[in-house]
C-alpha cells in the first residue's frame, strides 16, 4: 500500500493511494492500527509522509561510495544523527545555508526506512517486523561544514534545515518484501548522477535495525537513513558538482516514487 500524508482544510491527513489514481482517507492511528475507509478524498498539498520523532543516518554504506570518498570499508554500520528540523516536504526547497554559509552543498539518494512498532534489541530475523514503510530520503550534506570546518564530527554539515526532503510516500512492507533488492537514483537537472541498486549496501536493512536497537529503543516514527551510493557531487570528476538555486533534485527509488525538490538560498 502507498500512503501519502497531504493538507486538508482542517489539517494534515493520511490517504491511501488506489490502483486506479485515486485516494481514500485513513482512519485511526498510522503507528497503531490505522484503517483504509470508503471516503475518496482529493489529496492537498503533499507533505513528508511521516513527521519523524528522530533520524538515524548510516553513513559509507555503499562499497562503491566507499571506494569513491577514499575510505576503509567500515566493520561496522557508521553511525550520525540529523535534527528534526531537517525535514522537507516533496515540492519545496533545499535550502542553502547563508547565515552559517556553506559553498558545498551536495544531494544523496537514500532509502528511508519508517520505525513502526518500539522495539529494543531487536534480532536481525525479526527486523522486518518492526518497519512501518519505506520512502525515498534526499540526505542533504554541507561537506564543507561535515569535513572540514564541523571539528570532525559529521552532524554540522548534516543538521540544517531543509536537509532531509521526504516523499512522495510511504509504502509498506508487503509492497517491498526486499529492501535490498531496489533500483535507486538522483537525477539533477535531468540528468541521472547517481544510478544502483540497495542490493550493494554493506550492512543490509535488517542488519541496521538489529545494530541500532542494540541497547537502544527504537520508538515508532524513528526514520532511518540506510546511506548513498556512488556519484554524489562531491566526488565528481574534473570538478566537484555542488547544489545551487535555480537547481532541481529528484530522489527515485524503485516501488516507490520520485521525490522532487527545488533548490534555493536561505533568505
Amino acid at each position: 500500500m502507498k500512503i501519502i500524508r497531504h493538507l486538508t482544510p482542517t489539517g494534515p491527513a493520511y490517504a491511501a493511494l488506489q490502483p486506479d489514481g485515486s485516494a481514500r482517507a485513513i482512519a485511526g492511528d498510522i503507528y497503531g492500527a490505522p484503517r483504509v475507509t470508503d471516503q475518496v478524498v482529493k489529496p492537498g498539498k503533499l507533505l513528508a509522509p511521516i513527521v519523524p520523532t528522530q533520524i538515524l543516518c548510516i553513513g559509507l554504506n555503499y562499497r562503491q561510495h566507499a571506494a569513491e570518498s577514499g575510505a576503509k570499508v567500515p566493520e561496522r554500520p557508521v553511525l550520525f544523527v540529523k535534527g528534526i528540523n531537517t525535514l522537507q516536504n516533496p515540492g519545496d526547497p533545499i535550502l542553502i545555508p547563508q547565515h552559517l554559509r556553506s559553498d558545498e552543498v551536495d544531494y544523496e539518494c537514500e532509502l528511508a526506512v519508517v520505525i513502526g512498532k518500539a522495539g529494543k534489541n531487536i534480532p536481525r530475523a525479526k527486523a522486518l517486523e518492526h518497519v512501518l514503510g519505506y520512502t525515498c530520503a534526499n540526505d542533504v550534506s554541507a561537506r564543507d561544514h561535515q569535513i572540514k570546518l564541523g571539528g570532525g564530527q559529521w552532524c554540522r554539515g548534516k543538521f540544517f534545515d531543509t536537509f532531509a526532503p521526504l516523499g512522495p510516500c510511504l509504502v509498506t512492507p508487503e509492497d517491498i518484501p526486499n529492501p535490498n533488492t531496489l533500483k535507486i537514483a538522483t537525477i539533477l537537472n535531468g540528468k541521472r548522477v547517481q544510478d544502483w541498486t540497495t542490493s550493494d549496501m554493506i550492512f543490509d536493512v535488517p542488519t541496521i535495525i538489529e545494530y541500532l536497537s542494540g541497547s537502544t529503543t527504537l520508538v515508532p516514527g524513528t526514520v532511518i537513513l540506510t546511506g548513498t551510493p556512488q556519484g554524489v557531487g562531491m566526488a565528481a570528476k574534473p570538478t566537484p558538482v555542488w547544489l545551487k538555486p535555480g537547481d532541481t533534485v529528484s530522489i527515485e527509488i524503485e516501488k516507490i516514487g520520485t521525490l522532487t525538490n527545488p533548490v534555493a538560498n536561505e533568505v
